[in-house]
């Protein structure tokens, strides 16, 4: 057997081993925990309505990034040198586009927009060169989501020298693109569209990638917490509110990981056609999870920080928005995989809905108990009905 031979294909195997996330693609996930922690810093240094909104659209760039690259590496084999040199080079980008992360509608928007882009048209065209003697047809795909990434790439760096008003418009108007070209099946002039499931993908894989994933905002939400506790452990309420925070972060881990994350992988290792069910179950349907519990990270931060201040909206909002969101995001996932509303999530919303109804009566660790108990209710209302089911059927929940 020749050298050319004994190295491993740049194309992932489809057997249950391979199948399984490597160690490569974990390390390139450490980028993302120091970016997850630079952007919920960041805004809980200063949450306004603006900073909100500047955030929303970091998350949703850091998510899209994320989720592009585990497609990738769904298809691509993580122990090949190549496929290895392609990860820790957009990790060299990820880490810079992490550091410009807490000033990229600032002075680093440049820096930001270019690392961000580099990433997202430098690994499309490596996919492309990675099939071109593999499958015609999947390079003409990875054609077709170059060419869309580099018109987001062109928005991207084009806001980055805009005036601020402009450079929110142009950012704004590249999420949008970007999030668009799946549901459009990366449709070009001249080319067309990408053919319907073209791509050989594995559902045990982006299942196992989301979950990790959630792992590792979790994590961050741990980290924050116990910095930021650290910091105020003198104030009279700051232990309580630290225990209610990380029961929350456990919460969060029992609602999703205690059904919804093997619900969906099973759903997408069933599916006659994966790629769709892929992208509702995956790429969209875990943003909001994502979303939700970074946004609890930053409201357990500023209830440390302002345990005893009466609540305002904004303070109601930070607080109890993240888990009414990551609650979301778990109906989203859940419906999806087994078709069957989790009626313990709508009443944890329900009672978050009264609470940010009712906010302006409450002090703020008052408000960060009131969401920590809902998630509580929800994680123990799941547990015990998928233990106990009424008339045994198992779907009192």
């Amino acid at each position: 057997m020749s050298a050319e031979e004994r190295r491993p294909s740049w194309i992932r195997g489809r057997d249950a081993q391979e199948t399984k996330a490597s160690f490569p693609e974990l390390f390139f996930d450490l980028v993302f925990v120091f970016g997850l922690i630079q952007l919920s810093h960041t805004l809980a240094a200063d949450f306004t309505s603006a900073t909100a909104g500047e955030a929303l659209l970091l998350v949703l760039a850091i998510w899209w990034l994320w989720i592009n690259t585990t497609w990738v590496t769904n298809l691509l084999n993580p122990d090949s040198d190549p496929v290895r040199y392609m990860l820790f080079a957009s990790m060299f980008a990820g880490i810079l586009m992490a550091i410009a992360l807490p000033n990229a509608f600032g002075n680093h928007a440049f820096a930001f927009a270019a690392a961000y882009s580099a990433i997202q048209i430098g690994r499309s065209i490596f996919t492309v060169a990675a099939f071109r003697r593999e499958s015609d047809e999947t390079a003409g795909t990875f054609v077709r989501i170059t060419l869309w990434a580099m018109i987001s790439g062109a928005l991207w760096i084009a806001g980055a020298f805009l005036p601020f008003e402009a450079r929110v418009i142009a950012w704004m108007t590249a999420i949008a693109t970007e999030y668009a070209a799946p549901l459009l099946h990366y449709w070009v002039p001249v080319l067309g569209r990408a053919p319907r499931q073209m791509l050989i993908l594995s559902g045990e894989h982006l299942a196992e990638r989301c979950a990790l994933f959630v792992i590792i905002c979790l994590g961050e939400t741990i980290l924050t917490t116990g910095r930021n506790a650290a910091d105020y452990m003198g104030g009279d309420l700051t232990f309580v509110v630290f225990c209610s925070a990380f029961v929350s972060t456990v919460a969060m881990w029992w609602v999703y990981f205690n059904e919804g994350q093997e619900a969906a992988a099973e759903k997408a290792d069933n599916a006659a056609e994966l790629e769709p069910v892929a992208h509702n179950l995956f790429t969209y349907g875990h943003l909001p999870i994502v979303a939700g519990i970074i946004l609890t990270a930053v409201g357990q931060d500023y209830s440390l920080s302002h345990a005893q201040e009466d609540a305002d909206l904004k303070t109601a909002f930070v607080v109890l928005g993240g888990p009414a969101l990551f609650l979301c995001g778990s109906i989203w996932v859940k419906v999806s995989a087994i078709r069957r509303l989790p009626v313990s999530h709508a009443g944890a919303l329900v009672t978050i809905g009264l609470l940010l109804a009712t906010f302006q009566y409450f002090p703020t660790y008052l408000l960060n108990l009131g969401a920590t108990t809902s998630l509580v209710t929800a994680a123990t209302w799941d547990y015990a009905a998928l233990r106990w089911p009424f008339k045994g059927t198992g779907k009192a929940r």
